[in-house]
């Protein structure tokens, strides 16, 4: 079997361009016939546009270009604006690697593409050879920016989830619990949180064995995900632990709630490397008010949950919202 070395690697790229689409917007025809051949024949795949508006239409889809061949005289809008627009969007938003064709020489026009935010340009009549060049080195930076947004993805995902779960980590719900107190206080809507424990956890590890135990905790952290509505928050707040933020719920509505979630949990066996089995919660749910403190609302959960455990377990215990003012410096 032939093993793939860099050297390979390093090849591929310079002979089989990577699937990057590139808009060509150009409004002449003889360019725009002699660049779509070059473009073929290298095996690019790309898209045209033949005036600025339309450019600027497709660079705005979902899949839109990340490589933009641009003639700076274009019907319209042209090129140099095109780059000021994209360059005028959200910071979030996907770069897009600007290359403009044109047939100006002067310094200060130049300096006028640069500034507007073209990446390079390429001067009319050009060579084929340089104009291959220029897109490979555009390939390779929408490439690399590709994967520095990945690599930020994956430890931004790493710093706000937990590992071995996947749920939100204790300081990410945490914080998100905070961000809708604020949003209850501005809107004057109440905010359901559950703290959900699992039974006899310990039990689950003694006799099964603590890979058991993490594949119950990976199933009940997505049973507990799948069962809520996309804009609330679970994460694991400790050791067999789980914060549920239920934004606009009232009281009785969170205390149902997380009855159907922990019917849901104790209704189905959870696979594990050891046997199936059967696992329940017990909970503790209460709501806030526009002015509850959120270290306070926590806690109050905590107590609720504690009753449920003194009650039998497998149950959902409540305690009734207590308003406590918010302090100064405290969320």
């Amino acid at each position: 079997m032939h093993r793939t070395t860099a050297t390979d690697r390093s090849s591929d790229l310079l002979t089989r361009p990577a699937a990057v689409k590139i808009l060509l917007a150009e409004d002449s025809a003889i360019y725009r016939h002699l660049i779509e051949t070059h473009l073929k024949d290298w095996g690019f795949d790309f898209v045209c546009a033949r005036d600025g508006k339309a450019a600027w239409k497709l660079l705005g889809q979902q899949d839109a270009p990340k490589l933009a061949l641009l003639d700076w005289v274009l019907p319209e809008m042209d090129g140099v604006e095109l780059c000021r627009r994209l360059r005028g969007r959200p910071e979030d938003a996907p770069y897009t690697y600007t290359i403009l064709l044109t047939a100006k020489s002067k310094k200060q026009e130049m300096l006028e593409a640069m500034d507007a935010g073209a990446d390079d340009f390429l001067a009319k009549p050009f060579d084929p050879p340089e104009l291959k060049a220029r897109l490979m080195v555009g390939k390779r930076i929408v490439e690399l920016q590709r994967k520095l947004v990945s690599a930020n993805d994956a430890l931004h995902f790493a710093a706000s989830h937990d590992f071995l779960t996947g749920a939100w980590n204790r300081a990410e719900i945490h914080g998100f619990l905070q961000r809708e107190l604020a949003r209850a206080r501005r809107d004057a809507t109440p905010v359901g949180i559950v703290l959900a424990d699992v039974d006899y956890f310990k039990k689950v590890n003694d006799q099964l064995g603590h890979e058991a135990g993490d594949c119950v905790l990976k199933e009940i952290a997505k049973r507990l995900t799948g069962s809520l509505r996309e804009y609330d928050g679970v994460g694991r707040y400790g050791g067999e632990e789980f914060l549920l933020v239920i934004p606009g719920c009232d009281l009785a509505t969170t205390v149902r709630r997380a009855n159907q979630i922990r019917e849901l949990i104790s209704g189905k066996p959870i696979p594990t490397p050891a046997g199936a089995t059967t696992v329940t919660v017990s909970m503790g749910a209460t709501v806030a008010d526009s002015s509850t403190n959120s270290d306070q609302l926590v806690h109050r959960a905590d107590m609720a949950l504690y009753q449920a455990k003194h009650n039998g377990r497998n149950r959902v215990e409540h305690a009734a919202a207590a308003p406590v003012a918010l302090a100064a410096g405290h969320s």
